[in-house]
C-alpha cells in the first residue's frame, strides 16, 4: 500500500467514524424511550433516563411513603406476544408463467423455504425479532450467504476445512442500526445504514484478522436493583441499564446503495479505527438481481414521516405510572387507618418509648396527671375513589394494548350466546391484526431474500431436506440456481389469528357431520382418517399405529428413490399391492416426470414395470385362493 492509498484510506475511515456519531446523536431520544419500556416490562419503573443516556432512579420523597411496583404491562405484553406467535404463515411459490418449468420451478422453490424454515428453526428467530419489536416497536431480520455454513466438502491446501456456504438468518435490535435519516419511512427510502455491533478484539482478530486496541464500550444489559419501600421493606427488581465490556471494540458495517458512481453499491467495515473491508455490495438481493441491503424491519405499529416503529408500551407508561401511585396511596392510607395516628399532649408521656413500640396489647402507658390521655384521631373509611380510580385505569390500560380477558369478567358475559362471545372474541384479535400483518410481511421478504441467495450461490447440485409425508420422513430433493425462477410468495394460510385451534376443529367436526368427508357409500377411508386426526392434532399418534400409512410413506419413498437414485424397486410380499399400485400411479400422473427428459423416461419405465410386477402379484394370489 502507497502512501496515497493509505492516506485515502484514514479519511475514509475518519468521514465513516464521524457520521456514525452524527447518527448516533439523531437517534439518542428514540434510545432513551427503548430503555424506558424495557425497564418498565422488566419492572423497574420506578426510573428515568438521564441526556446521557443513563438509567436513574426516581426517589421517594418520604420513608414511609409505598413506592411498590404492579407490573400490569409485563402480563399485556407477554400476552401479545402469545397471540403473536399464533403468526407462523407456511410459505408457498407462485410461478411466474403456466409453463411447465416454471411450475416445476415454483415447486423446488417452496421445498428449499421449507428446507431453510426447518433447517435454521424460522419460528424461534421470528419470536426472537417479535419480542425486540412488541418491546421497542422496531426489530431487523439480517439474511445473508455464510460460507462458513453447510456440508463440509474439502479442506485447502493448509488443511482448512472448505464448507459449500449456506443461508444465515439472524435478529438485530434496533440499538444496533443506524439510518442515514430517522424520517425515512423503510428501507428503501435509505440510502445508507450503519449496523453497530461490540465484539470482543479476539473475535475481530478471528473473524478480520486484524489486531485492535481494545476498549470499554457500553451497551445495554440487565442487571438488579434493590428497590425500598415503606417501613425500609425491601424488594429486588431487574433494571434495563447501560453496563461496560471491557477488551472490545465497535465493528461499523457501512452499507451503501448502488448509485451512479457506485454500481453495485459500497460494503465498508471498521473494526475500532482499522478499516477492515472496502468493496461493493455482496449478495443480489434486491428486485432484478439488484443488490441491496440485507435487512428486513418489522415493526409493531408504524410512525408517519419516522424510521423505527413504536409500541403500545409507549402509550401504556403513563396510565401504568399512575396506576403505581393510586395503589401506593391507596395502601398508605390503610396502613394509616390499621396502624392509626396518635394524638399526644406535648409533655403527658414518654413520646420516645410511645414511637417505639406503639400501643401494642397489653402494654402499660404512664402519662402525666391531669394530662389527656393520649388517643387515635379518627382516620374514617377507605374512600372509594380509589377503587373507581384503579379500576378506570385498568379499563384504559386493556383498551390502548387491545386485549382484553374475557374469563376476568365472566359475570358480565354469562348471559350471552356462544356466536356472541366468538364475535367479541374476534373483535379482540382485531386490534392484533395490524401487528399480525407487519410480521407476515416481513416473512415474506425474508423468503424472497433466501431464494434470491441460493440463486446467486447454489451453482452446482445441492441436496435439501424436508420434514413431508404422511409419516414425517425426511424427504430430499435436488435442485441449483437455474431450478429457481420465481419469487413470488404467497401464504397457504389466512391471518392466523382470525382461526383458533378450537375453531379449526369446529369446523373439521362440522364438515364431518356434513358427510363432506366421506367417500360415495359415506365411508371414510383410511388414508382421509390420517388426515383427520392429523388437523386434530393426532397425527403422529395415528400414524405409529397404522400400518395403511406406512404403505403409502413407504411406496412413495420408492417413488423418490427412482426418481433421484434411479434405483428400480422391488416388488415385496409385504407390500400391500392395491397402495402401492395406487401411490405409484398418481406419481406418475403428477408433473414431475418430464416427457422431454430422457433420465425420466427410464424412471417412467421402471415404475411402470414395478406396477406391472404389483399387479402380477396380486393376480397370482388370486388364482391361490380359487
Amino acid at each position: 500500500m502507497n502512501k496515497l492509498e493509505k492516506q485515502d484510506e484514514q479519511e475514509l475511515v475518519a468521514h465513516i467514524l464521524e457520521d456514525f456519531e452524527a447518527r448516533k446523536v439523531e437517534r439518542k431520544p428514540f434510545e432513551r424511550q427503548w430503555q424506558i419500556n424495557a425497564n418498565f416490562v422488566v419492572g423497574n419503573q420506578y426510573c428515568s433516563v438521564d441526556s446521557f443516556g443513563n438509567t436513574c432512579s426516581v426517589d421517594k420523597d418520604y420513608d414511609w411513603q409505598e413506592n411498590q411496583v404492579y407490573n400490569y404491562i409485563a402480563s399485556m405484553y407477554e400476552s401479545r406476544l402469545a397471540k403473536l406467535a399464533r403468526v407462523r404463515p407456511q410459505m408457498t411459490v407462485l410461478p411466474s408463467t403456466s409453463e411447465e418449468k416454471d411450475i416445476k420451478s415454483a415447486k423446488v422453490s417452496k421445498s428449499i423455504l421449507k428446507s431453510v424454515e426447518h433447517k435454521l428453526n424460522l419460528s424461534r428467530i421470528i419470536a426472537k425479532a417479535t419480542k425486540w419489536s412488541e418491546l421497542c416497536g422496531t426489530a431487523f431480520y439480517k439474511v445473508v450467504w455464510n460460507s462458513e455454513n453447510g456440508r463440509v466438502i474439502g479442506a485447502d491446501s493448509k488443511g482448512k476445512i472448505i464448507r459449500e456456504g449456506d443461508i444465515d438468518i439472524s435478529v438485530c435490535p434496533p440499538f444496533e442500526i443506524y439510518p442515514d435519516n430517522i424520517a425515512c419511512e423503510s428501507l428503501d427510502d435509505c440510502r445508507s445504514l450503519i449496523h453497530a455491533r461490540a465484539y470482543h478484539i479476539d473475535v475481530i482478530k478471528q473473524n478480520w484478522g486484524v489486531d485492535v486496541e481494545g476498549q470499554d464500550i457500553d451497551v445495554i444489559s440487565c442487571d438488579t436493583v434493590e428497590n425500598v419501600g415503606a417501613y425500609n421493606y425491601t424488594s429486588i427488581n431487574t433494571t434495563v441499564i447501560k453496563t461496560t465490556k471491557k477488551n472490545h471494540a465497535i465493528v461499523l458495517e457501512y452499507y451503501e446503495k448502488p448509485s451512479e458512481k457506485y454500481k453495485n453499491g459500497r460494503l465498508i467495515i471498521i473494526a475500532g479505527n482499522k478499516l477492515v473491508h472496502n468493496g461493493e455490495l455482496p449478495f443480489e438481493n434486491g428486485e432484478d438481481k439488484k443488490r441491496s441491503f440485507p435487512f428486513i424491519r418489522q415493526i409493531s405499529q408504524e410512525q408517519s414521516n419516522n424510521f423505527f416503529g413504536t409500541t403500545i408500551i409507549n402509550r401504556i407508561i403513563p396510565l401504568q405510572r399512575a396506576l403505581n401511585a393510586t395503589k401506593n396511596r391507596k395502601y398508605e392510607f390503610m396502613n394509616r387507618i390499621s396502624q392509626g395516628i396518635l394524638a399526644v399532649e406535648d409533655g403527658s408521656v414518654d413520646t420516645d418509648s410511645l414511637e417505639e413500640d406503639g400501643l401494642k396489647p397489653g402494654k402499660i402507658l404512664v402519662y402525666r396527671q391531669g394530662a389527656t390521655p393520649p388517643m387515635f384521631m379518627a382516620s374514617g373509611g377507605l374512600p372509594s375513589d380509589f377503587s373507581n380510580e384503579e379500576d378506570r385505569i385498568m379499563n384504559q390500560m386493556t383498551t390502548l394494548s387491545g386485549l382484553s380477558d374475557l374469563t376476568s369478567a365472566i359475570s358480565t358475559y354469562a348471559n350471552m350466546s356462544g356466536t356472541a362471545l366468538q364475535l367479541l372474541i374476534e373483535q379482540d384479535d382485531a386490534k392484533l391484526t395490524t401487528s399480525a400483518e407487519e410480521i407476515r410481511f416481513a416473512i415474506r421478504a425474508v423468503g424472497r431474500q433466501i431464494l434470491r441467495l441460493y440463486k446467486q450461490f447454489v451453482k452446482s447440485k445441492r441436496v435439501g431436506r424436508i420434514i413431508g409425508g404422511d409419516n414425517r420422513e425426511v424427504e430430499l430433493f435436488y435442485f441449483n440456481s437455474s431450478d429457481i425462477s420465481s419469487e413470488d410468495i404467497v401464504f397457504e394460510t389466512e391471518n392466523e389469528l382470525t382461526e383458533t385451534v378450537a375453531q379449526r376443529r369446529s369446523m373439521i367436526f362440522e364438515l364431518l357431520n356434513a358427510g363432506l368427508l366421506s367417500d360415495e357409500n359415506g365411508n371414510i377411508n383410511n388414508r382421509m382418517r390420517s388426515k383427520i386426526l392429523e388437523l386434530l392434532g393426532y397425527g403422529i399418534w395415528e400414524q405409529g399405529q397404522d400400518i395403511a400409512s406406512l404403505q403409502r410413506g413407504h411406496a412413495q419413498k420408492e417413488n423418490i428413490e427412482c426418481l433421484n437414485k434411479h434405483k428400480v424397486p422391488r416388488a415385496q410380499d409385504i407390500d400391500d399391492h392395491d397402495i402401492h399400485i395406487t401411490e405409484h400411479t398418481a406419481f406418475l400422473l403428477t408433473d414431475t416426470l418430464d416427457d422431454e427428459n430422457a433420465e425420466h423416461q427410464k424412471v417412467k419405465q421402471a415404475l411402470l414395470q414395478h406396477i406391472a410386477e404389483h399387479k402380477q402379484m396380486v393376480a397370482q394370489s388370486n388364482l391361490q385362493l380359487v
